[in-house]
């Protein structure tokens, strides 16, 4: 494992008990993502970095019964919190690393994904690597429930134009990792950028 995945794993593993009750509250928010991702009944869709599973019961309700939800995360504390509340009848919990997948190239119709983009030592790779696991055409969520000034200024720090999830730089990132951003939107109460599978 890299250093830097060591310390990815170690700062939510600290977390992962207490985490869903620090957030309480983000159920709507990922609801309205997950809306606004367009799935569709039978739909296949990634949770990419699922953490607790905390999108997965919306995941499962806009696939139905007929699709498929997979749930990856490097945490195994992220993964056991997620059991703990039941999570894994909503969709299948996999530990991996999102950077190499264990999944078929084209295998999902959408990858959701909550948190992820900040905290990926690699992210075109990373994000290569999501594209490979979605069909030509597929989606791509790119969710936080608060957004960018909110979650700066939550963790005592400035919001500057290196920041990766700004417009000017997640744009050309995702253009060059196979994506075509289709909607980017950064308010208070959410940050959700959407995107679509180049063929």
């Amino acid at each position: 494992m890299s250093h830097d995945h060591f310390h990815v794993r170690e700062f939510f593993t600290a977390r992962a008990a207490d985490w869903d009750r620090r957030f309480p509250d983000d159920g709507p928010a990922y609801a309205g993502a997950v809306a606004d991702t367009g799935l569709r009944e039978g739909d296949h869709v990634l949770d990419a970095g699922c953490g607790t599973g905390r999108a997965l019961a919306s995941l499962r309700a806009a696939v139905g019964p007929s699709g498929v939800v997979a749930g990856v995360d490097l945490t195994p504390a992220m993964l056991q919190a997620a059991v703990r509340a039941g999570r894994e009848r909503d969709g299948a919990l996999l530990l991996a690393d999102v950077a190499t997948l264990p999944l078929r190239t084209g295998a999902f119709d959408a990858v959701f994904a909550a948190g992820l983009v900040a905290h990926l030592p690699d992210p075109p790779a990373t994000l290569r690597e999501l594209a490979r696991v979605v069909r030509p055409g597929g989606v791509l969520a790119l969710f936080h429930p608060i957004g960018r000034a909110a979650l700066a200024a939550r963790q005592g720090r400035r919001l500057t134009s290196a920041d990766l999830r700004a417009e000017h730089n997640l744009r050309p990132l995702l253009a060059g990792s196979g994506w075509r951003m289709t909607s980017y939107a950064d308010e208070d109460a959410r940050f959700l950028a959407l995107a679509v599978r180049e063929g």
